[in-house]
């Protein structure tokens, strides 16, 4: 049977499916493989040229594909044969994940930028006209003419542009809050206003260069903003419930059949192959098993089961195949539960920056200032009444307010990503400057196992240095951590020896020729099989080296901090910030660690929801929380604390509820996003000051009608002009600004496709 047979079910087929009003059908599919830019382009082509297909898009950063096609000219199972034929095997994800209102949201904006765009530098182009007039004569017709070309241009950047200022200031009047959207709508509507009406009247000045310009900038920076938070949480898109689509159930006689995962039903009984993954909670009913936890708990070690014990949906079966029983399946499931867990415990966080104290003191103080001028010109000289008003608004307008906080994130968001820090939330920069806590996960965050020169144990009288030159020879033909851990070892030493004929058991370990001898590494029971030697208890948690005689060599797994975590903690404690770790390992492991980083405060033995308890606890408190972890059993963690970190060797479900990515697993981000964060805060401080200070100065000079329109315009974007440059401090001498000189900061490189 065709490997992707089993998709042509309907019911299956429903599960990733999304039927379009144009008759056609939609599927996002996940795919690991879009590295190279030559083989997308490749991949594109070939689905774009399968019959029926409307559209292709690919994801790259998420390793998603989204496919609009007519089933009725390619079926599903032909599809996904034919990413398969090109090297770049596609997994059917739910349709739930087919989610067009990030991607609506980001196209929205990008057309309102364009128009923007283009509208503002042709208005600049018909006011240079205008503002020729000053100094030159220019006739009255001509003048008159650029008027109202600049009124026809200004239309649709201020009905169409601007519409979702005017949105967010309805929203906030129906909360019954001043946010900055209030006094950038009225600043827009009014000055659009006053120059509409001056140009119907032929006389008076006019403002559409200055909010042709105001609109532009602002959307452009809200724009670079939200395109940086879609990207960096793009990793979300894709993460859906671990557990696998299909399943083999045993019918009542016995024989195999594929059904969809979703379908398992509590006294199923399922048939789960080595290497495969458990499709639901249940309890084992095979003699025992070995299964991979890593995903759910984030341990690195395997897990041996025995009849009767309880599996977890999203775990790999490393031995096998096993016969289990279903207990749960569907949104039932652990994993699911982890998920939900996490949405909820992120909902809790209210964070919303524009409910700042700060801001609505400005913007109420701008309101009131406009208020008061155009009532005492109104008991003073009611006709300049209303052109009072509105250049007080244009001086006072909050442009360089409005731009202070996304232009200096912006800044902010490309220093770290050039440091290896994706930011997927902007507003956690503010937060993580005013962090006094560090709640830290333990296996894959702070250690990593690690196999060093006396953890090689010779079994036939060989030197500690040539079964490790055996072993790094398969060792190097595999991307497993176990595998690169060994290597490691062996890298300072020269390796004449080379493997050939390596074949890789997913799970197991790795076998190959070497010297004429077919060599076996991994865990015991796989690098003994082909001897039939019995595997020792106590050679469980070693990695063997055996081949058809018997054991060679064992190396035993030991657990290391990472290389920077000791120089990460010291840098935050030297910030303040006291570190702590809960993990759900055991209570020596946990302690070991501890002791070696200098942590005085763990935990061990956690779940997911101890975890969460402790930051809750935490919080009420008075402290403000950085968690840090890699494992899916981190997600709520991550979700409901005051900001968060993930690496990106850890699972993508802890990814997806993480407001900091860290690339390549370099906990040194962590510095440099806290020394950032603290740089953000201190400009953001300093713009806004200078917007006050620039509004004591001028305001009170617009108000008696001592500003010229045309200047008053000129100060409102030399004022934004001054924020946009403060902005570009940000991650400039950051060194300097460490508290200690002597830790090494992490370099700016570029970042790997």
């Amino acid at each position: 049977m065709n490997a992707h047979a089993a998709w042509a079910n309907p019911l299956l087929a429903a599960q990733v499916l999304r039927s379009r009003r144009d008759g056609c059908s939609e599927i996002a599919l996940r795919v690991e493989s879009l590295h190279d830019p030559r083989q997308i382009l490749w991949l594109e082509q070939r689905i774009h040229a399968l019959p029926g297909v409307r559209r292709v898009a690919i994801d790259r950063t998420a390793r998603c594909v989204r496919v609009v096609w007519d089933m009725q000219r390619t079926s599903l199972p032909t599809l996904l044969d034919n990413f398969a034929a090109a090297r770049c095997p596609a997994q059917p994800l739910q349709h739930d994940s087919i989610d067009d209102i990030r991607s609506h949201e980001q196209h929205d904006a990008l057309k309102r930028l364009l128009v923007a765009g283009m509208c503002a530098m042709q208005v600049m182009t018909y006011a240079f006209v205008i503002y020729i007039g000053v100094v030159d004569f220019v006739d009255f017709s001509t003048r008159n003419l650029f008027r109202w070309l600049g009124l026809i241009t200004t239309v649709p950047l201020v009905f169409y542009s601007a519409q979702p200022f005017f949105a967010g200031a309805v929203h906030e009047l129906r909360e019954r809050r001043l946010g900055i959207n209030l006094p950038v709508a009225l600043a827009v509507g009014l000055v659009f206003l006053a120059s509409t009406l001056n140009t119907l009247r032929g006389s008076g000045e006019i403002y559409f260069d200055s909010v042709s310009m105001f609109v532009f900038l602002l959307l452009g920076a809200r724009y670079l903003e939200l395109r940086s938070r879609h990207r960096s949480g793009a990793l979300g898109d894709a993460v859906i419930d671990a557990s696998p689509m299909l399943a083999q159930r045993r019918s009542a006689d016995g024989a195999l059949e594929t059904v969809a995962a979703i379908t398992l039903l509590p006294g199923d009984r399922v048939h789960i192959a080595e290497g495969a993954t458990v499709p639901a909670d249940g309890m084992l009913e095979s003699a025992d098993a070995q299964v991979d936890e890593a995903l759910l708990s984030g341990e690195s070690r395997p897990v041996q089961r025995q009849r009767g014990e309880r599996l977890i949906a999203g775990s790999v079966l490393l031995s096998g195949p096993a016969d289990m029983r279903v207990e749960q399946g569907g949104a039932t499931t652990t994993m699911a539960r982890l998920g939900a867990l996490a949405s909820r415990a992120r909902q809790a966080r209210n964070v919303t920056s524009d409910s700042d104290r700060e801001i609505g003191r400005f913007v109420a103080r701008v309101l009131l200032l406009t208020v008061l001028t155009a009532l005492g010109w109104l008991l003073v000289e009611p006709d300049r009444a209303f052109e009072a008003a509105v250049a007080v608004l244009v001086v006072a307008c909050p442009c360089a307010f409005a731009l202070t906080r996304p232009a200096t994130l912006t800044r902010a968001l490309g220093v770290l990503a050039s440091r290896g820090v994706l930011v997927t939330d902007g507003a956690a920069l503010t937060t993580l400057a005013r962090v006094d806590r560090a709640l830290f996960d333990k296996t894959g965050t702070l250690s990593v196992p690690r196999l060093d020169r006396r953890a090689v144990e010779p079994l036939r009288g060989d030197t500690p240095e040539q079964v490790l030159q055996l072993a790094a020879a398969l060792a190097h033909e595999s991307s497993h951590p176990l595998a690169r851990a060994l290597a490691d070892v062996a890298r300072q030493h020269a390796l004449p020896l080379r493997a050939q004929s390596v074949q890789v058991s997913a799970g197991d370990g790795i076998s190959g020729l070497i010297e004429g001898r077919m060599l076996r590494l991994g865990r015991a029971g796989f690098a003994l099989a082909a001897s039939g030697e019995p595997v020792a208890a106590a050679a469980t948690d070693a990695l063997m080296l055996a081949d058809e005689q018997g054991a060679i060599a064992a190396f035993h797994l030991d657990e290391q901090p990472r290389a920077d975590a000791r120089r990460m903690l010291d840098a935050l404690r030297a910030e303040g910030i006291t570190p702590m770790i809960a993990s759900g390992d055991t209570a020596t492991r946990v302690a070991a660690l501890a002791r070696r980083l200098g942590i005085d405060d763990w935990h061990a033995r956690q779940s997911p929801a101890d975890k969460l308890a402790r930051l809750l606890a935490a919080r009420r408190h008075g402290h403000i929380t950085l968690a840090v972890g890699d494992g899916s059993n981190d997600a709520p963690l991550l979700a409901g604390a005051d900001v968060s970190a993930a690496l990106t060797s850890g699972t993508e479900l802890a990814q997806a509820h993480a407001d900091l990515l860290l690339l390549d697993g370099r906990l040194d981000g962590l510095v440099d996003a806290r020394l950032i964060a603290r740089q953000v805060q201190q400009v953001m401080t300093q713009s806004r000051r200078w917007a006050l200070l620039y509004n004591l100065c001028a305001v009170p000079f617009a108000a008696f009608g001592f500003v010229p329109p045309w200047l008053a315009g000129i100060g409102m974007s030399l004022s934004s002009l001054v924020v946009v440059l403060n902005a570009l401090r940000v991650g400039r001498h950051t060194a300097a600004d460490h508290p200690d000189a002597s830790l090494p900061m992490s370099r700016p490189r570029e970042l790997r496709a």
